[in-house]
C-alpha cells in the first residue's frame, strides 16, 4: 500500500510526533510504502530523515495561504500515484483536494488534535470534511467539538512509544545542568501559546512557595516568556524557571514529581503522557480530552480552568504526601501501556488505511 503524507511541519508539537511515531512504526512493516510532503524545511524531529522514505518540501512563496501549493501538491501525488492520501491539518487538508478529486485518491483527515472551544466549524473546515473520506481525532471530545459527520469519524488515540525512556539522562545530573537545589520539582512542559494557561500555573507556584520553599518550578517550552517572567515575585525568581525548548524531554519529565498541565483547550496530551508513563502524578486543567487520559483521583487530579488556588492546593496535597503521589504515579504509568500504547495507536491507523483504499 502506497501512502502519501502531508504535513505542514516536523516542528516539536504533539501532532508531529504523532506522525513520526506513525511513519517509524509503518517503515518496518514490508506492507507499506510512503513519501512525506512538508510544507516548511525547518523539522525539529531529525531522525525522519534516517528513515530512508523520499521527503518533498513545497515551500509558501506568497502568503500563508498560497494557492501555488495546490498544484505542487498535486504534481507530487500524480507522480507517486499513492492509495491514500493523509493529511494533517486543514491548510493541508486544503491543499489536497486538487490531487483528491481529480485522482480519485480517498483521503484521511487528521487535522483534529484540539478541542474547538467556540464550537464554530468554520468555512474552511466545511470545505475540508466534505472532501475527506475519513476524519480522524485523537480524542472523543474533539470530534464533538467540530461536529464531524458521525459517518465519517473515527478516534485514535496517542500512543506512546515506551523505546523512549531507555536512554534517559542520569537522574543528578539533569537537576545540576538547571541548577536545581530543592528537594522537590513540578513541571510543565508546553509551547507559550494562548490555549496554554501558564499564567495560572505561575500563580499557582507562588500560592505554594510561599508554603514550602523547598521546590521548583520549571517552565518548559518555546515562546514568549516575557508576560509570565513578569508574574514572578523577585523572591521566587530562583525556584521558577523557564528552560525554553528542550530535546532530552523525557530527562527533564524524569526529574520532576509532579506534571501539570494548565491550558484552555486541549486534545490528548502528549506532555501528559510524557508524565503519565514515568510514574508522575498529574494535574491537569479538566476539559476536552484531558478526562479522557487522567483518572481523576487515581492517576491525578483535574481543576477547574484558571483556578489556580485549586492547583495549589492539589501541588501540596501530593507533595505533602508522597505515599499518595507514588501510588497516582503508577496508575497514570499502568493506564498508557493499557490504553495509549504506540502498538495500538499503529493498530488503528492501519485499519483506517484497509478501510480507505478497499
Amino acid at each position: 500500500m502506497k501512502i502519501l503524507f502531508f504535513i505542514e511541519n516536523l516542528l516539536s508539537g504533539g501532532k508531529e510526533r504523532r506522525l513520526l511515531e506513525l511513519l517509524k512504526g509503518l517503515n518496518s512493516s514490508a506492507d507499506y510504502s510512503f513519501e512525506l510532503v512538508l510544507i516548511r524545511k525547518e523539522v525539529h524531529f531529525v531522525d525522519v530523515f534516517e528513515l530512508g522514505f523520499k521527503i518533498h518540501f513545497i515551500e509558501r512563496r506568497y502568503s500563508k495561504k498560497d494557492p501555488t501549493l495546490l498544484y505542487k501538491f498535486y504534481k507530487i501525488a500524480k507522480n507517486f500515484n499513492p492509495d491514500i492520501i493523509h493529511v494533517w491539518g486543514s491548510m493541508t487538508a486544503f491543499y489536497a483536494i486538487p490531487a483528491k478529486k481529480i485522482l480519485g485518491i480517498p483521503m484521511i483527515n487528521n487535522q483534529i488534535a484540539d478541542i474547538n472551544s467556540k464550537r464554530r466549524t468554520g468555512l474552511l473546515n466545511k470545505v475540508t470534511f466534505t472532501f475527506s473520506d475519513f476524519i480522524l481525532a485523537n480524542s472523543r471530545a474533539g470530534l464533538l467539538s467540530y461536529n464531524v459527520p458521525v459517518n465519517k469519524s473515527t478516534v485514535i488515540y496517542n500512543g506512546f512509544n515506551f523505546n523512549r525512556l531507555e536512554n534517559l539522562a542520569d537522574y543528578d545530573i539533569m537537576r545540576s545542568k538547571f541548577n536545581i537545589k530543592t528537594k522537590f520539582v513540578v513541571g510543565m512542559v508546553a509551547k507559550f501559546h494562548p490555549k496554554k494557561d501558564f499564567r495560572s500555573y505561575i500563580l499557582a507556584a507562588q500560592i505554594v512557595l510561599k508554603q514550602m520553599e523547598d521546590v521548583t518550578f520549571l517552565c518548559v517550552g518555546r515562546g514568549d516568556t516575557k508576560p509570565y517572567k513578569a508574574l514572578i515575585s523577585p523572591e521566587y525568581l530562583d525556584r521558577i524557571l523557564f528552560l525554553g525548548k528542550q530535546d532530552d524531554i523525557e530527562s527533564i519529565v524524569n526529574i520532576c514529581d509532579i506534571g501539570v498541565l494548565a491550558t484552555y483547550t486541549e486534545g490528548i496530551s502528549n506532555s501528559i503522557m510524557e508524565f503519565m508513563a514515568l510514574k508522575k502524578p498529574v494535574i491537569a486543567t479538566d476539559g476536552g480530552g484531558t478526562k479522557e487520559l487522567i483518572e481523576n483521583n487515581k492517576s491525578g487530579f483535574l481543576f477547574k480552568p484558571e483556578d489556580k488556588k485549586a492547583l495549589a492546593a492539589k501541588i501540596l496535597f501530593l507533595l505533602k504526601n508522597r505515599e499518595k503521589a507514588i501510588e497516582m504515579g503508577n496508575n497514570g504509568m499502568e493506564i498508557i501501556k493499557n490504553k495509549f500504547s504506540i502498538d495500538q495507536m499503529i493498530s488503528g491507523f492501519v485499519e483506517i488505511y484497509k478501510k480507505a483504499a478497499k
